[in-house]
């Protein structure tokens, strides 16, 4: 595998973590789950079921941990924030208003 394995939600280092990761393994950083389509070489948007492995079985949220056999974590799945929720959210309180 090559580069560094890191959180794909928040970008924290995941060196200390031993593999393969367990169905629950979190991230030390944020808690989030680990074993998630997001964090997986064959997650590929532009596929069917967002899946490049064509005999795996549809996960339904890419989010949260799950049973695939097919798993395996791959480097640089973590993508810095691009503005888009900050210009969605702004967008949303134009119309509706600021929550207070």
């Amino acid at each position: 595998m090559e580069g560094a394995l890191v959180c794909w939600k928040c970008g924290a280092p995941l060196a200390d973590l031993s593999l393969p990761f367990l169905r629950r393994e979190e991230c030390r950083g944020c808690r989030t789950e680990l074993h998630v389509c997001r964090m997986c070489r064959f997650y590929d948007v532009r596929k069917a079921k967002s899946c490049a492995e064509p005999v795996a079985d549809e996960v339904r949220d890419k989010e949260r941990a799950n049973f695939c056999g097919y798993f395996e974590p791959a480097p640089g799945r973590f993508r810095a924030g691009d503005g888009a929720t900050e210009q969605g959210r702004s967008a949303l309180e134009s119309l509706f208003g600021a929550k207070k």
